[in-house]
């Protein structure tokens, strides 16, 4: 029986294509406006895999138009009852499934407040935060009742993609944005849960990831302890030469999420022939000597995390069952949090 995590997963391509077509004409409103007055930095503010996909968007925009892209902790505004100095001209941009949890109200209230420009991506464009943003830019994920996101995070990162698009008016990624569904659909064939179930009798892993795939190493860490109780830790590739390599030792498990093609690419690949060195038991989506190589596809590599938390989200369940759990009833969560 078909989980309904997995059946959201697939929904990703379709709500892709919605995406493009919704959001193509006020985006490229947007686009203009921050080129005619370009903000000095941008903010972002969100919790969990949309924090995830954030830090993807981060990358995103650091490496096409060029701007310094910080996150700001909703409990400043929220808990702290501070408001951060130099806001005004900034973009703001707030990434939510629900668009209801309190802190990231009151810190984008506080944003707009100071002189903002505040951007919502949204799964609900109904929900309050909506009602706080100057530009409302609606995921069209459709629905979302599995407790464990997917969807919303795969068109968060798109519309990321879009945003940068329209901000830079750059052709390679318009053909980005253009080539996502496509490459979200073929992703759905890509079959990783038999390098998964290595996983099975896991205790503790670290998923890895630099650049673009940093935010997907730590969305999948985060799904991993979700729906399978896994201890995942995310880090980059470069971090993890730090403190964490002491961990490292015979069989020690590490899925890592790299890129042919991406300025990461050889500089992930010394760090993974020095792990495999060590004992570590790899998998990735580079093929390294001594690791299991994950399939993937052949894409930009704007679109490569995407395509990778796509084929990982379809692995899940039954990694999830090998475990004996159920992917679909994560112990103790629930699918809106409610923080302050």
């Amino acid at each position: 029986m078909t989980s309904q995590l997995e059946r959201e997963a697939r929904e990703a391509a379709a709500g892709a294509r919605r995406q493009i077509a919704t959001c193509a004409a006020p985006l490229a409103e947007l686009g203009h406006r921050l080129r005619a007055t370009p903000p000095p930095f941008v903010v972002t503010c969100a919790r969990g895999s949309s924090d995830h996909a954030a830090t993807y968007g981060k990358y995103v925009l650091e490496t096409t138009v060029d701007r310094i892209v910080a996150s700001v902790g909703p409990s400043v505004a929220s808990l702290y009852d501070r408001t951060p100095r130099g806001l005004a001209g900034a973009l703001f941009i707030a990434v939510s499934q629900s668009g209801r949890s309190p802190d990231l109200l009151e810190l984008t209230d506080t944003a707009r407040r100071a002189g903002a420009l505040v951007v919502g991506l949204l799964n609900d464009p109904t929900a309050p935060l909506a009602d706080r943003c100057d530009v409302v830019v609606p995921l069209c994920a459709g629905p979302e009742l599995a407790i464990a996101a997917t969807k919303s995070v795969l068109l968060a990162g798109l519309a990321f993609v879009q945003l940068a698009a329209a901000w830079s008016q750059a052709p390679e990624l318009h053909a980005a944005v253009a080539q996502l569904p496509d490459a979200l659909e073929a992703a759905r064939a890509l079959d990783w849960a038999p390098a998964f179930a290595a996983l099975a009798g896991a205790h503790d892993l670290y998923v890895l990831g630099r650049g673009l795939g940093l935010g997907a190493a730590q969305e999948l860490a985060l799904k991993l302890k979700e729906t399978c109780r896994l201890h995942a830790e995310a880090f980059s590739t470069a971090e993890v030469l730090h403190g964490p390599l002491a961990l490292v030792g015979p069989g020690f498990p590490i899925v890592a999420l790299g890129h042919a093609g991406d300025p990461t690419e050889a500089s992930m690949r010394a760090t993974l022939a020095r792990l495999v060195a060590l004992g570590a038991g790899v998998i990735s989506t580079l093929d390294v000597d001594g690791a299991v190589t994950l399939p993937t596809l052949d894409v930009p590599a704007i679109l490569a995390p995407l395509v990778h938390l796509q084929a990982a989200y379809l692995a899940l369940p039954s990694l999830a069952t090998c475990r004996g759990l159920d992917a679909d009833l994560p112990l103790h969560l629930t699918k809106v949090t409610h923080t302050r």
